[in-house]
């Protein structure tokens, strides 16, 4: 007597009984679904790893996001958020016996931001990953962390290019140390062999004169710039800064720091401002921005759950019917800045020793 057996043929059939959902697996034959489980992806202990080693490597690079006001957006709160302000109050004036004096219009002034989504990621093959002598993915993570920095601090630096408290560097005849001129605009700064319109430490004592009389208030007591390396150096090569750093060596408090001139403490970044087009010189060739900041001059956004998140997919997750590529990247979420109080950031342009031959940035 022959024996039937019935084999079910679906059993072999793994690309319809598992197919890659949206939210789930998914049967396709019979619509059943199986979650995603920690197995098909990173643990949670190896994401925490990367977060912290794209966070480790972004945090050196901040120099502008350090000193801005964080405003938390909480999820399913939108995309904008407004910051306020009361309007102060003038002086009092003298009374008049018996008289009620006019009152005073009080009310409040607001700055709006809104976040947009920001991300980029690399492919690595199974074969690099495997075959090369060093840790691929952790070497993607640490560059991801820089670029990280870099798309941050460059929609800052950007947001903070138009605030129109502006105080362009006199003209100064290099031979001479003279005062040829005060310009009033980008075209009329020297940048010749002869005269530069240069940050020099009596511009530094202008600056934080005018952040004083618009009663800008210090952070920590002091305010704070963030310098070129080009103009750092003309600057660190003049007389008076070197006098004034003769005997002191003030702690770094921020990244980058390089020292303190006349209550105004100087940070160098790479990535300050270098300018042509509508900002070139008398001599057309680059200018720079250093920014100088008083307390909160500045917002940004810091939304719950969009801020910066390292994302790895291993090839098992995402490298095709043959595992054969890994991704690694970043996203984040920011409005760039929102400037708040305008009298609180001086941007400082100048020129440089550099002008003919640094590139904008």
């Amino acid at each position: 007597m022959r024996k039937e057996t019935k084999m079910n043929l679906q059993l072999f059939a793994e690309a319809g009984t598992l197919v890659n959902g949206s939210e789930s697996f998914v049967n396709a034959y019979n619509g059943a679904t199986e979650a995603f489980t920690d197995t098909h992806g990173m643990t949670g202990e190896m994401k925490s790893f990367y977060d912290t080693e794209l966070l480790e490597n972004a945090k050196p690079e901040l120099f502008y996001a350090q000193f801005a006001k964080r405003q938390p957006l909480p999820p399913n709160h939108g995309k904008t958020v407004e910051w306020r302000k009361w309007n102060t109050f003038e002086k009092a004036g003298v009374l008049q016996e018996g008289v009620i004096p006019t009152g005073q219009k009080f009310g409040m002034s607001s700055k709006s931001g809104v976040i947009e989504q920001y991300g980029t990621y690399a492919s690595i093959t199974d074969r690099l990953e495997m075959r090369a002598y060093d840790p691929v993915i952790m070497g993607a993570a640490e560059e991801m962390g820089a670029a990280a920095a870099e798309t941050q601090e460059t929609l800052i630096r950007d947001g903070l290019l138009v605030n129109t408290n502006v105080l362009y560097c006199d003209n100064v005849d290099l031979s001479t140390g003279e005062v040829t001129g005060t310009p009033t605009a980008c075209n009329e700064m020297e940048a010749s062999a002869s005269a530069m319109s240069m940050l020099t430490p009596m511009m530094v004592a202008k600056a934080v004169t005018i952040m004083k009389k618009n009663r800008v208030p210090t952070i920590d007591g002091k305010y704070y710039a963030v310098i070129h390396p080009s103009v750092a150096f003309d600057l660190r090569n003049s007389a008076g800064w070197m006098e004034a750093h003769k005997y002191a060596a003030p702690d770094e408090l921020f990244n980058g720091e390089i020292g303190e001139l006349h209550g105004c403490r100087f940070i160098e970044n790479v990535f300050a401002p270098v300018l042509d087009g509508e900002y070139a010189n008398k001599a057309g060739t680059v200018t720079y921005a250093t920014y100088m900041f008083g307390k909160e001059s500045f917002g940004i956004i810091d939304p719950e759950g969009g801020a910066l998140e390292m994302i790895i997919h291993d090839k098992s997750e995402i490298g095709g019917p043959l595992n054969q590529f890994s991704t690694v990247g970043f996203k984040l979420e920011t409005n760039g800045a929102t400037i708040l109080y305008p009298e609180r950031l001086l941007r400082i342009m100048s020129c440089s020793s550099y002008s003919a031959t640094d590139e904008t940035n």
